[in-house]
C-alpha cells in the first residue's frame, strides 16, 4: 500500500484509494459521531466520502459526551461533516445498502 498526500488528487484517484486517513474537529460519545470540519488533519470533504474505507483517528481530548458539547467546540461557519457510522440507506423495501453516499466501512483509532 502507498500512501499519498492530497495535493489535488482528481475524484477518479481518490475514489480508487484502498482507504483514506483523516482527523476530526470532534467526536460524540453519545452517538458515536465524528465531524469534520475541514481542517488541514482532515482535507477535503471529497476524501471521506468516496473510498470505501475511511479511517479517522482522534486524541481522547477530542472526544466529548454530548452533542451540545461537540456544538459547543465547532465553527459554525466551517463546513460540517457529521459521520455517524458507515454509509448506508434503504430502499421502498427496506432493503439495506451500504456504501451508496460514503465509505462501507469506518475505523475510528482513538490515540491517549
Amino acid at each position: 500500500m502507498t500512501a499519498l498526500p492530497d495535493d489535488g488528487l482528481d475524484h477518479a484517484r481518490i475514489g480508487a484509494a484502498d482507504a483514506v486517513v483523516t482527523g476530526a474537529a470532534v467526536a460524540v460519545a453519545e452517538t458515536g459521531t465524528v465531524v469534520l470540519d475541514g481542517s488541514p488533519d482532515q482535507g477535503r470533504r471529497v476524501l471521506s466520502l468516496l473510498p470505501d474505507r475511511h479511517v479517522c483517528v482522534l486524541r481522547a481530548e477530542q472526544v466529548v459526551a454530548t452533542v451540545p458539547e461537540a456544538l459547543a467546540r465547532l465553527t459554525p461557519h466551517r463546513p460540517l461533516t457529521w459521520i455517524s457510522g458507515p454509509s448506508a440507506t434503504s430502499d421502498i423495501e427496506l432493503i439495506r445498502v451500504e456504501g451508496v453516499h460514503g465509505p462501507r466501512q469506518l475505523h475510528v483509532i482513538l490515540l491517549p
